[in-house]
């Protein structure tokens, strides 16, 4: 397979769309294309941070969804377990904990419903991109450079962001996997984490995230962006396909069914409303 560690895509202008883990959330993503449509945003602008594949009801579906839509994505954890024959999504869950035993019904589940014309174009995907953008240097991973499945959130020491910034020699990281959204800037760095479309953001709202990047007057900018999309239909597709009642009830209600994988800062925050700028 085709599958360099790291995609060089040159130099980018004018606004960049950034999202997150669709997690087999189709109508979550053809919600985000109308809205990028809207915004005239060609897919040569779009960046995915991986995990196209998870908790929902339509993996194939959405793997085709963004095949067909042109973006530039890359692998995450769950793509790359995936690739390799994994019998767990690779997140690293502590055994026997809740996300452990909740990821032994919907991975096989997606592993079950996707073609194997699919899982050979996620092969095809990256772990990496680079690029330059507003005279910044910009990569785009899935959870670290350090590991694709290390979690990284807003209150995750700056120490453990600075070997990622070191390892990819980028002044500006787009990463994923986390499912919050948030921005961390210092000295001259910044670690934007679009969040994720496919799960809500446990603010106790069913909003989803993603990002948009701009380079007005050749300034680096970027602002964050809620959206609503028919979670319902979302919700009763994943009780249909006998996934985790939880993880589905998460769509309507915002709230995650555990914090188990968040640091005692994003813990404290569930429930409470997401304001970035």
């Amino acid at each position: 397979m085709n599958n360099p560690l790291t995609q060089d895509l040159g130099a980018r202008s004018g606004r960049l769309l950034v999202f997150g883990g669709p997690y087999s959330n189709l109508q979550a993503l053809e919600t985000l294309k109308v809205i990028a449509d809207q915004l005239q945003i060609p897919a040569g602008n779009i960046l995915c941070t991986g995990d196209i594949v998870g908790y929902c009801a339509q993996p194939e579906a959405a793997v085709q969804f963004v095949k067909a839509w042109g973006v530039h994505a890359i692998q995450g954890n769950v793509e790359q377990n995936i690739i390799r024959g994994e019998d767990d999504c690779g997140c690293n869950f502590a055994e026997g904990s809740r996300c452990d035993l909740l990821s032994r019904a919907w991975f096989p589940y997606a592993v079950r419903n996707l073609s194997a014309g699919s899982v050979a174009w996620l092969g095809t995907l990256p772990l990496q991109l680079s690029f330059r953008y507003a005279d910044k240097v910009v990569a785009v991973l899935h959870g670290a450079a350090t590991g694709i499945a290390d979690f990284v959130f807003a209150s995750t020491p700056w120490p453990v962001k600075e070997s990622s910034f070191a390892a990819t020699g980028a002044e500006v990281i787009l990463a994923g996997h986390a499912g919050l959204p948030f921005a961390d800037e210092r000295a001259g760095h910044c670690w934007l984490n679009a969040g994720v479309i496919g799960m809500p953001a446990n603010d106790g709202t069913p909003r989803v995230w993603y990002l948009l990047l701009d380079d007005v007057d050749g300034r680096f900018s970027y602002t964050f962006h809620a959206f609503i999309y028919d979670n319902d239909k979302a919700h009763q597709l994943m009780r249909a396909n006998g996934l985790p009642d939880s993880y589905a009830d998460t769509l309507l209600t915002g709230i995650w069914d555990n914090c188990e994988i968040l640091p005692e800062a994003e813990k404290a925050l569930q429930g409470q409303t997401i304001v970035l700028p």
